[in-house]
């Protein structure tokens, strides 16, 4: 007897298969080193160093912030990883969006859930924006601006929806095609990011070694005042930068949804992949490719990462400029569809990924979005990360205290809220620092990290029911 064919519903079902949303990852479904390396490869040496890496030029860093100041910012974003979020992710092994449930309860969740996923769309869409503008390199479409807000030619707009429509149906097939697509693609962009670097140098006149630091400082970094509408980097934005670019993936927490999976703690320093050849190389490498642009034509400002990798490397630079948007916005897509689906559980986690694709195409339509990426990381970060602290106060501190933990669960809560007083908290001070001392934004991860903690510790045991005697 000959099986009927599965229908369209049915092939989606086997290839969304149980991601595990709400219960503890199995040890059958966990995963080794290899998973992870080039899970954080592919999506750290992608797309948006492409813009990143021109934006610190951009910015007036100089030669010793930006290669000493990425160095320290990587190292600890690594450790980060490694020592605040793997620990927690193998320790429950559930999604960020599900602990929350249980401490926070159902409704402050939806609100967190709503923000994190929203936030996710738009940086999936500045990564689509990375990969549309080397789709449009062949039919000579006009790119994007420096100071653009909106889309200035309708083949902008029918590049991002076909580069957005390939990215949404990837990242909705789940993690297990995520981590194929990256590590397939993780090693060759790796290897055009270095030949971008080295094509380069040459053009901007380091014949030699002992050349470089020179022209590093007289003809490519030199500092000096931003361009119109950046914000000037010394030293520690760039510290900072580099290290809390990813604040809501490791110190706030995102990154449980994956590291979920690992078999041991310590392969958060999987990580290292993706700061050390992204975060380092990759930014310098891009970052040497604008500069040589603005030799060429100071007047050329616009950053548009298909022109620049297509001048430097051709045909190559342009599949690499496109992967590389892909790689990163799988995984970031992924994440918002998880985070989509905590809101709506009865709803399958393929059809809000593809919601949150949707989302993502549409946003990353406006150019906007991309040219001003330093500001919003930074911003995006600060509102997401300090819920982490929130996580790592109930694991870590919690038992010493003596205070319950997992308390929306244990007192049948749908809205905790300490941890709502805290995450309000530690964002109002953060605003106060920000817009009444002009405090910039890549400064305030961290305080507002440490203030929701501490605030999160406090009113919980204000508001710890007496136990029965």
């Amino acid at each position: 007897m000959i099986s009927p064919r599965p229908n369209s519903e049915s092939v989606v079902a086997d290839l969304t298969a149980n991601e595990y949303e709400r219960e503890p990852v199995p040890p059958s479904r966990q995963k080794g080193w290899k998973g992870f390396l080039g899970m954080y490869a592919g999506e750290h040496a992608a797309g948006t160093e492409f813009m990143i890496g021109p934006l610190f030029l951009a910015a007036g860093v100089s030669a010793f912030d930006l290669i000493f100041g990425l160095l320290l910012g990587n190292v600890l974003a690594m450790l980060s990883w490694a020592f605040i979020c793997a620990p927690l992710a193998v320790k429950y092994r559930v999604t960020l969006y599900y602990k929350m449930e249980q401490i926070c309860g159902i409704r402050l969740v939806t609100i967190y859930n709503l923000a994190n996923g929203i936030l996710f769309c738009f940086l999936a869409g500045a990564m689509i924006s990375v990969s549309a503008t080397a789709v449009g390199v062949p039919f000579q479409m006009q790119m994007p601006g420096l100071g653009d807000w909106l889309p200035n030619s309708v083949g902008w707009v029918v590049a991002v929806i076909a580069v957005g429509a390939v990215i949404s149906v990837v990242a909705a097939l789940g993690y297990d095609a995520v981590a194929r697509f990256s590590n397939i693609a993780s090693p060759w962009m790796v290897l055009i990011f270095l030949a971008c670097g080295l094509v380069t140098l040459p053009k901007l006149g380091v014949e030699s070694i002992g050349d470089f630091w020179t022209i590093a400082q007289t003809r490519i970094w030199v500092g000096g005042e931003p361009m119109v509408g950046q914000m000037k980097f010394t030293f520690w934005h760039v510290v900072f930068f580099a290290w809390f670019c990813n604040a809501a993936m490791h110190f706030g927490l995102a990154d449980m949804s994956v590291l979920r999976y690992a078999k041991k703690w310590y392969h958060g320093f999987s990580s290292g992949t993706g700061v050390f050849v992204g975060h380092y190389m990759a930014w310098i490498a891009a970052s040497l490719l604008y500069a040589w642009q603005l030799l060429r034509d100071p007047a050329n400002t616009s950053v548009a990462p298909g022109p620049m990798a297509y001048e430097a490397v051709g045909v190559a630079g342009l599949i690499c400029v496109v992967v590389a948007g892909w790689t990163t916005a799988n995984p970031t897509i992924y994440r918002a569809g998880l985070a989509f689906q905590a809101v709506l559980p009865r709803s399958s986690r393929f059809t809000v990924t593809v919601i949150a694709g949707v989302i993502a195409t549409i946003g990353a339509i406006f150019p906007a979005l991309v040219m001003q990426l330093l500001g919003f990381v930074g911003l995006y970060g600060l509102i997401l990360m300090p819920m982490g602290a929130v996580i790592f106060a109930n694991a870590w501190v919690f038992p010493r205290l003596g205070i319950t933990p997992d308390a929306a669960v244990a007192n049948g809560w749908k809205w905790n809220w300490a941890a709502a007083g805290a995450w309000g908290l530690s964002l109002a001070i953060c605003a106060v620092l920000m817009l009444g001392f002009g405090v910039d934004v890549f400064f305030l991860a961290l305080p507002g990290w440490i203030i929701c903690g501490i605030a999160f510790v406090i009113f919980s045991k204000l508001q710890e029911r007496p136990k029965p005697l």
